[in-house]
C-alpha cells in the first residue's frame, strides 16, 4: 500500500509540473519564434542555457502579448570592433578621470573613456553614459548619404515615406590619425539633418554644432517659406525632428549631452534579445512601391511597425535616465551592449510614469572606408503606443564609415543652405 501511495504521489507532483511547464521545457534553436500563440509556453524554455523569461524585458513580453511582435531566434555570434578603436581604448583609458562636482569626464582624448565598469564602480552609470557620448563605434565620420523616415498608422498602415541624409563629422576623439583634435578642442561633434524627398520637404533640416561642454547646443534651421536658415534656441535637443515621432534626443536612442540630464541611475546587468548582427536587408531599391521595399517592417500584418529580424541573446546595462523637468518624458529605461557603448533598446515614460514608446535599434557591423571596422543602425524604431503611430528609420546601402575627402568645414550652415537649392 505504502508503494501505490508513493506512486500515486509521484503521479500527481509530475501532474502539476507538467502543467505548470516544468516538464515541457526545452531549449529551443536558432529559427525558433516567439509569439503570441506561444509565449507563455516557451517562457521557462531555454536558449543558450538562459530562460526565454529571463531574455525579455517585461515591455517586450508586453508587445509581444499585445501587439504583434514576433521575435524570431538567432545563435548569438562575436562582434568584432574596429582596431583603431579598440588601440585608443588601450591608449587613453587609464587618462580618464570623472569629476562627480562637476559631473564632468577630464583628460579623454579617445577611444572608450571608461572601459572597464563594473555594477561596483562609483558613479558607474555616469561613465556608461560618457562612454556612449564620446565613443560610438563608427570611427570619426557618420555618412549616410540616404536613409528613410517611414511613418506608419497602426490602422492604415504606411501613410508615406521621406528620405533624408545624415552626416555627423566628429572633432575630437578622431582614431587612425596622427591628432586625436580637429580645431581648437572647443567642439565634439558637427551634423548635418536635411531632408532630399519629397519636393515639399526638400532642403528641410538642421545643422548642428555639438559642444564638448555642458553648453547647449548651436543650431540653424533651413526655412523653406522665406529660402534663409534661421538660428535655433539652445532647448532644440528636445524638440521633434520634423513630423516624426522622435525628438533630436532619440537620434540613436540616447542624442544629449551627459550634463543635460540631471540623473542616471545603474539598474544592473543582465542578458536580453537584440539585434546586434542585423541579418535582414533593410532597403530594398529595387522593390520600389511596394511593401518589399523595407523588408525589415512588418508592413503586411497589423500594427504594421513591427521589425522583421533575427534577436540574439547579449549582455547589456539597464541604465534609467531620468529627465530634466522641461522635457517632454520622464525618463528612458535603456539597454548597452556591456562590450561597447550602443543602445538596442529603450522604453520611455510620460510625465505620469505611464509606458509611452519604445524604441528598438537593429545594429549590424560593416567596414569603415579606410578598411576598418564600425557598426550602424540598419533601422531603428520609435513607436508612441499612446498615439498609435510609429516613425521608423531605414538605412539604405550606401551607408559610409569615415568617408575620404571630408572635413570639420564639410560639415557647415553653407552645406545646409546649399542642399536646399539642388
Amino acid at each position: 500500500m505504502k508503494t501505490i501511495r508513493t506512486l500515486k504521489t509521484f503521479a500527481l507532483a509530475a501532474g502539476l509540473m507538467a502543467g505548470s511547464g516544468m516538464l515541457s521545457a526545452a531549449e529551443l534553436s536558432a529559427g525558433d519564434t516567439l509569439s503570441a500563440a506561444n509565449l507563455d509556453q516557451r517562457l521557462s524554455d531555454t536558449f543558450h542555457g538562459d530562460t526565454i523569461d529571463s531574455l525579455l524585458t517585461d515591455v517586450q513580453k508586453r508587445l509581444i502579448k499585445n501587439e504583434g511582435l514576433i521575435i524570431t531566434l538567432k545563435d548569438p555570434e562575436p562582434i568584432q570592433l574596429g582596431k583603431d578603436y579598440l588601440a585608443a581604448t588601450e591608449k587613453y583609458a587609464g587618462t580618464v578621470t570623472y569629476n562627480p562636482d562637476t559631473r564632468m569626464m577630464e583628460g579623454w582624448k579617445a577611444g572608450i573613456p571608461f572601459p572597464n565598469v563594473t555594477e561596483d564602480t562609483p558613479n558607474a552609470a555616469e561613465k556608461l553614459i560618457w562612454n556612449h557620448h564620446v565613443a560610438q563605434p563608427i570611427k570619426n565620420f557618420q555618412d549616410y548619404p540616404e536613409f528613410a523616415y517611414l511613418f506608419i498608422d497602426d490602422e492604415r498602415g504606411l501613410e508615406r515615406t521621406q528620405n533624408w541624409v545624415l552626416r555627423r563629422y566628429y572633432m575630437k576623439g578622431r582614431l587612425g590619425e596622427d591628432k586625436t583634435v580637429e580645431g581648437d578642442g572647443d567642439v565634439l561633434w558637427k551634423q548635418l539633418l536635411y531632408a532630399t524627398y519629397p519636393a515639399d520637404i526638400r532642403g528641410l533640416g538642421l545643422f548642428t554644432i555639438r559642444y564638448d561642454s555642458p553648453k547647449l547646443d548651436d543650431s540653424w534651421a533651413y526655412i523653406k517659406s522665406v529660402r534663409r536658415t534661421r538660428r535655433l534656441s539652445g532647448g532644440t535637443w528636445m524638440d521633434p525632428i520634423g513630423g516624426t515621432d522622435q525628438l533630436n534626443d532619440d537620434i540613436e536612442i540616447f542624442n544629449a549631452h551627459p550634463t543635460w540630464y540631471p540623473e542616471y541611475k545603474l539598474l544592473g546587468k543582465r542578458k536580453v534579445l537584440v539585434v546586434a548582427n542585423s541579418q535582414t536587408s533593410a532597403w530594398a531599391p529595387d522593390a520600389s512601391g511596394s511593401a518589399a521595399q523595407f523588408p525589415i517592417v512588418d508592413l503586411d500584418h497589423a500594427p504594421y511597425w513591427n521589425p522583421k529580424d533575427q534577436w540574439e541573446p547579449r549582455e547589456v546595462w539597464v541604465i534609467e535616465a531620468v529627465t530634466p523637468p522641461e522635457h517632454p518624458y520622464s525618463k528612458k529605461v535603456m539597454y548597452m551592449d556591456t562590450q561597447f557603448p550602443r543602445f538596442y533598446m529603450a522604453d520611455v515614460y510620460d510625465r505620469k510614469g505611464e509606458f509611452w514608446k519604445w524604441m528598438n535599434y537593429d545594429l549590424r557591423t560593416i567596414k569603415t572606408e579606410d578598411g576598418d571596422r564600425g557598426i550602424v543602425s540598419n533601422a531603428g524604431f520609435t513607436i508612441d503606443y499612446q498615439r498609435r503611430h510609429a516613425t521608423i528609420f531605414v538605412l539604405a546601402p550606401s551607408a559610409k564609415l569615415n568617408t575620404p575627402g571630408f572635413d570639420g568645414d564639410s560639415i557647415s550652415l553653407r552645406e545646409l543652405e546649399q542642399a536646399a537649392v539642388r
